[in-house]
């Protein structure tokens, strides 16, 4: 890649505009999306331990017949603590730290679209998060199952805060999502640099880009089933009772209009990751790139055709079942494109089996198993003989450990070089993977055979000679050597922090952008926006393409925090944008929020009210003009 560098004393004059203030107001309003970036990944990995914590109590209360190590209420708020933790609060959130983190760098930009938006999502994240697991100091945490079907969360049924939390917690967490998704989809199609038209667009951001899509879509049916179920609860509605003319079967599909998206959600993002990793250590561009993108899109489109899978067992016409279940088993069809695009990458390449591949190939076999027993229960009858089994139990621990979790691990040994300026270790990231991935299915694969010998799911214990005890010792064994590994990972990350092997701007000799600055990266990301002519800007030369420039015959931009805005489809340079300047108001106006919630699910009206101050307080500073709308933006005399 052929570099043009900005003078010295311009790159000063950038660190001067892009740093983070110091001080408090630095910590609580950057709107640097690297540091977003890292504060996701450190949060949701925060949510991880503590769902792995309550998986580890849980297992051990299973580990033997009618043991009492925990009572059924407190089993239940565990067991459902543990499904909303990792599913809302880990799976999704740490996705979008690396997105935050790599997206404005891999697509040669100096932060995302919104910044204040992109701010306002991570403190929105927080403070829900912060919301939902308040509910566990007062022993009061939600006990419905993460799934939280009706009528056992009405109020008949639930009458404490629990299922109140669960609620609310949810709408106050799609908040987080759904801006942070529109930011997602603005920056792709505006802020790619010059020359990455779409065909050059890196697979994690196809992956992103089609999961922000889907939350936009999905999010309002669970936002909507929160507030029916919220409104049953606390003002006498009737939307879910069936004495009263409500539906109960109206929450199911509600939830699973959103559920099953979400599972594309939380495995998309994920599989443009390896998609970007995985040529990497081939020494070989991906094979298939188009049809790993169509069938990236292609998964998206479907993941909203197959609510109905969960539901089965409840007594819907038997036409319905038929189409849903045929489209549960087509959605395999584009997964399986990736899969095979992965292998023929590494087939015809010159693999190096680093520990991040390592990580990578373990997901395939998880992706693999987990898909494969997925597809078992697409049929009606098969489905009914495993419905609330613990063959369902296995299954969706291989999709979200398996398919999120080893992509997760591979891309933190990958891409926190770039992040930290040191190296990870090599010899404990092979310990690390060889603890996780055995522990996985130790742990995973004998949940199959004890739900065909019949135990059914959410139960707190059982008796003796049922045949499931030497199973279930199995079983958590498995999670407690994942657990080792997890352990051991962060026993490895603080280590590198002081004592691993400097990084260097490139130490995979990796093809895209965000390896061409310096690891960490500097405040603006780039002196000069990249002129992108190749799907891989630093192997161009080496592919016989032509060669990516950091752009002589574009502006360095150190007029304030600028960065360029482009066409859609060709990626033509079209202005120059002003970006906004740290603020507080996005911690501010999640700090309201959290207030709000407080005041609507303990029925305190005045804390309700001042929330809502706060709220019209915040968003009315927020968009206080500052400057002239002139001086937002001006055109860019420059053509590509």
């Amino acid at each position: 890649m052929a570099v043009t560098t900005a003078p010295m004393e311009s790159t000063e004059q950038l660190n001067r505009i892009w740093e983070t203030r110091p001080g408090l107001f630095g910590v609580l309003g950057t709107v640097d999306h690297k540091t977003i970036g890292k504060r996701y990944l450190i949060t949701a990995f925060v949510f991880f331990l503590l769902g792995g914590l309550a998986a580890s109590v849980m297992r051990w209360q299973l580990s033997r017949p009618e043991m009492h190590l925990l009572s059924p209420e407190a089993y239940n708020q565990l067991f459902t603590m543990h499904g909303v933790t990792m599913i809302f609060l880990f799976a999704s959130p740490i996705l979008s730290g690396f997105s935050n983190y790599l997206w404005p760098l891999m697509i040669g930009a100096r932060d995302m679209a919104f910044p204040r938006v992109n701010a306002l999502s991570y403190w929105t994240f927080v403070m829900s998060g912060i919301f939902i697991y308040s509910s566990v100091l007062i022993g009061q945490a939600p006990d419905g199952g993460w799934f939280a079907y009706v009528p056992m969360t009405e109020l008949a049924y639930s009458p404490g805060l629990n299922m109140d939390f669960y609620a609310l917690g949810m709408i106050f967490l799609s908040i987080s999502t759904t801006i942070g998704a529109i930011n997602f989809v603005v920056t792709f199609f505006k802020l790619r640099a010059p020359g990455m038209s779409l065909n050059r667009v890196p697979v994690i951001l196809w992956g992103t880009l089609s999961a922000s899509v889907m939350i936009v879509f999905a999010a309002p049916a669970l936002t909507a089933a929160c507030i029916l179920l919220f409104f049953d609860r606390h003002f006498g509605m009737h939307f879910f009772d069936a004495a009263s003319g409500g539906q109960p079967l109206l929450w199911q599909h509600l939830f699973w209009m959103f559920g099953h998206p979400w599972v594309y959600i939380v495995v998309l993002p994920a599989i443009g990751l390896a998609s970007d990793m995985i040529p990497t250590f081939a020494r070989r561009p991906l094979v298939g790139y188009t049809f790993v993108v169509l069938s990236t899109i292609t998964t998206a489109i479907l993941g909203f055709g197959v609510w109905v899978h969960h539901m089965f067992a409840t007594g819907l016409p038997q036409m319905a079942m038929t189409f849903f279940s045929a489209a549960s088993m087509m959605i395999a069809i584009p997964s399986g494109v990736s899969i095979f695009a992965w292998i023929a990458t590494l087939w015809h390449g010159r693999p190096m089996f680093r520990t991040p591949l390592l990580f990578l190939g373990g997901f395939i076999i998880l992706f693999v198993i987990g898909g494969i027993n997925g597809v078992m229960t697409a049929p009606v009858p098969f489905d009914w003989q495993l419905t609330d089994s613990y063959f369902i139990v296995a299954h969706i621990h291989y999709v979200l450990v398996g398919i999120n979790v080893f992509p997760v691990f591979g891309a933190l040994y990958y891409w926190l070089p770039k992040m930290t300026g040191r190296m990870l270790s090599e010899r404990i990231g092979r310990w690390v993977f060889w603890l996780m991935f055995i522990g996985a299915n130790v742990a995973f694969f004998p949940m199959h055979i004890t739900g065909m010998l019949g135990m059914p799911r959410r139960i707190y214990t059982y008796q003796a000679g049922l045949g499931w005890t030497d199973l279930n010792v199995i079983t958590t064994v498995g999670a407690y050597i994942f657990a080792l590994g997890v352990g051991l990972f962060i026993f490895d990350f603080f280590r590198s922090l002081k004592h691993g092997a400097i990084a260097g701007n490139n130490p995979w000799d990796a093809p895209t952008l965000e390896w061409s600055v310096s690891s960490p990266p500097p405040p603006y990301n780039f002196a000069v926006i990249p002129v992108v002519r190749s799907r891989h800007p630093l192997w161009a030369e080496r592919l016989g393409e032509a060669p990516s420039t950091t752009g002589s015959e574009l502006p360095v931009l150190e007029d304030g925090r600028e960065t360029i805005g482009t066409s859609m489809l060709d990626s033509r340079p079209q202005e120059v944008l002003l970006m906004p300047e740290d603020s507080i108001w996005p911690f501010l106006l999640s700090s309201a929020l959290l207030v709000f919630f407080y005041g609507i699910l303990t029925s305190l009206w005045w804390l309700a009210i001042i929330g809502a101050v706060g709220l019209a307080t915040t968003m009315t500073g927020w968009f206080w003009p500052s400057a002239p709308p002139d001086d937002h933006s001006r055109l860019l005399p420059v053509e590509s």
